[in-house]
């Protein structure tokens, strides 16, 4: 069974301490919700885990994945950037994204779909609102299978209907053996989801 730990993990960025002694172990099915205010490392937690960030201190190992690959390898990382080219069309920016993570060109259109976006897959993203803008962003989670979820801020720009669709999503991935790492200010609905605050509010 796979399983994301934390031992007495730390971050230092910029020469300033971001986090210490941090502890936290999430297996597969189930979901980590990270919270806390601006600063106080909920990013940067994300992106360590993604391998963009190293560690300051401690250990962060994952059982029951792929011993071929990192940890960073294993993961989707959905950050506060939508990373897409506006001249490219909706379509064109998934399958670059899908080529990229492994995924290759198969059941793009099915993302798109499940994303709403299937309509308007040959728009330029150009022409695409925060709200499709997000969509497609998250649709990249759905083109190429990876366990680990790394998602910062996901309802960002998603009105009611986006966010029960990213919701929906949720729960399928982690029904599908998958784990999530979310960091939000807003509450994130995901049944039986741990929870873990960072830093303190003044």
């Amino acid at each position: 069974m796979m399983q994301l730990s934390a031992s007495d993990l730390g971050c230092r960025r910029g020469g300033r301490e971001v986090f210490s002694g941090l502890d936290f172990a999430v297996g597969a099915g189930a979901a980590l919700l990270i919270s806390g205010p601006n600063g106080a490392g909920k990013s940067s937690l994300l992106r360590l885990v993604a391998g963009l960030l190293r560690e300051a201190g401690g250990r962060l190992s994952l059982t029951g994945g792929d011993p071929e690959l990192t940890i960073g390898e294993q993961v989707h990382y959905l950050g506060h950037q939508d990373a897409l080219k506006p001249s490219l069309s909706v379509a064109e920016n998934l399958a670059f994204w899908a080529r990229f993570l492994g995924g290759g060109d198969r059941g793009l259109d099915v993302a798109l779909a499940a994303v709403g976006l299937d309509g308007i897959a040959a728009l330029p993203a150009a022409y695409l609102s925060a709200g499709q803008r997000r969509r497609l962003s998250v649709a990249r989670l759905l083109a190429a299978w990876r366990p680990i979820w790394l998602l910062d801020e996901p309802t960002s720009a998603l009105d009611t209907a986006g966010q029960r669709m990213l919701a929906d999503l949720m729960r399928s991935h982690l029904a599908g053996g998958g784990l999530i790492l979310a960091a939000a200010h807003d509450p994130i609905a995901i049944d039986g989801a741990q929870t873990l605050t960072l830093g303190k509010t003044p």
